[in-house]
């Protein structure tokens, strides 16, 4: 009797420590060559991981999250992917900053059967061309925010256009949409002028002074980052900006717009996040958490990381399970709370319904801010689903 005692403790022992045994999320992100998005992002993610786990977990079990950087290429974030899913033996993988990489770790979930959610990667190729059963995307996409901007764009009525973008997926898709956007809204609309430097590496006073030479009416741009503020310093010296509208995705998001300072030009059309305007329960509550742990304001980046987190965490809930075809099934359908509003992750794509504040650009103390700014539901500026399924190649 006392033997079988002993094994059946034991064996009690056993399924108790399986069961306390965390859940595993892989994380990676280009973590050294996006700093200014991704130091807030974790941030978001990890204050979202010590609530949730605070909270008790998901299933009566702690998330572990395992982060690795991938350097921003292709080459190492599959790599990186791949460790995680072979020797961290993650349940799922979140994260991603360039649209490049994240499309190669989506083909990689794809072949190696394994739920991703991609946190901010914006281009379209993710839910729609190149889109796959494994991949769910938070963010709302290219196509989405240039859609949020076009109402303004069209309402101008300006004739003559030019286009400046990075020279990769992204740009070149919102120079894309933005061109078929506006000609369809704006029959006769003119493109004089398309500047696509490298990203991270813009001749600012070349591009600036072929704007000059080609005289638009409007600019639309999808420059960020150091890139923006060298095109900004240099219109600004140039006198680009004196007659000239211009539109921006991305411009208003804090992390490239703190940076411009008292440079910041005023009157661009932006998308963006003035997160010090944003008086909802839900934002309100976020805010106030990530300011006594970080003693600091958020950026877009921690609003992306911290709804990704729970993205995972209420896909697990919501499956029971961590296998993948619950997942799967979990994740189509999803609704939950961010603190910028509720979302659903669309079945037909995985896209998520998230929004995005649209506004203009001015200047207060020294300081960029975006003003008149209004939130567009992401669920309004999404193609018909006809449209989606003839892109989808599944």
């Amino acid at each position: 009797m006392k033997r079988w005692h002993m094994l059946f403790v034991a064996a009690f022992l056993v399924a108790g420590t399986a069961q306390a045994q965390p859940i595993k999320v892989g994380e990676l992100n280009s973590y050294k060559v996006f700093t200014a998005f991704l130091d807030p992002y974790k941030k978001g993610w990890e204050l979202a991981l010590e609530e949730i786990n605070k909270s008790g977990g998901v299933l009566g079990r702690k998330i572990e999250v395992i982060s690795r950087d991938d350097n921003g290429n292709t080459g190492d974030a599959v790599r990186v992917a791949e460790e995680l899913i072979s020797r961290e033996n993650v349940s799922l993988l979140m994260g991603t900053f360039p649209s490049n990489v994240g499309l190669a770790v989506s083909n990689l979930a794809a072949q190696r059967k394994m739920v991703f959610v991609a946190a901010e990667p914006l281009t379209d190729k993710i839910v729609w061309e190149n889109g796959n059963r494994y991949t769910f995307r938070l963010r709302p996409s290219t196509y989405m925010q240039t859609a949020m901007l076009i109402p303004d764009a069209v309402k101008l009525k300006k004739a003559k256009w030019a286009t400046v973008h990075p020279n990769y997926e992204y740009g070149q898709s919102a120079t894309k949409w933005f061109k078929s956007l506006m000609q369809q809204k704006q029959p006769g609309v003119q493109f004089v002028s398309e500047q696509a430097p490298p990203l991270g590496k813009i001749d600012a006073g070349a591009v600036v002074q072929a704007l000059v030479d080609a005289k638009p009416d409007a600019i639309f741009s999808s420059l960020f980052g150091p890139d923006l503020q060298k095109f900004v310093r240099e219109g600004n010296t140039r006198g680009l900006f004196k007659n000239t509208v211009v539109f921006n995705l991305l411009a208003g998001e804090p992390e490239y717009l703190d940076p411009l300072k008292d440079e910041t030009p005023e009157g661009w059309y932006v998308t963006g996040y003035p997160w010090n305007e944003i008086k909802t329960p839900a934002h309100q509550k976020f805010l106030a958490a990530y300011q006594a742990k970080y003693k600091d304001y958020p950026r877009l980046g921690s609003i992306v990381g911290y709804s990704t987190m729970y993205t995972v965490a209420n896909a697990i809930k919501k499956a029971g399970s961590v296998d993948t075809e619950k997942l799967i099934a979990a994740l189509k359908g999803l609704e939950m709370e961010t603190p910028i509003g509720p979302i659903v992750y669309r079945p037909i794509d995985g896209q998520s319904t998230m929004g995005a504040y649209v506004g203009k650009l001015a200047k207060k103390d020294g300081k960029g801010v975006m003003v008149n700014w209004h939130f567009s539901d992401g669920a309004l500026f999404l193609p018909p689903f006809e449209e989606v399924r003839a892109m989808r190649k599944e």
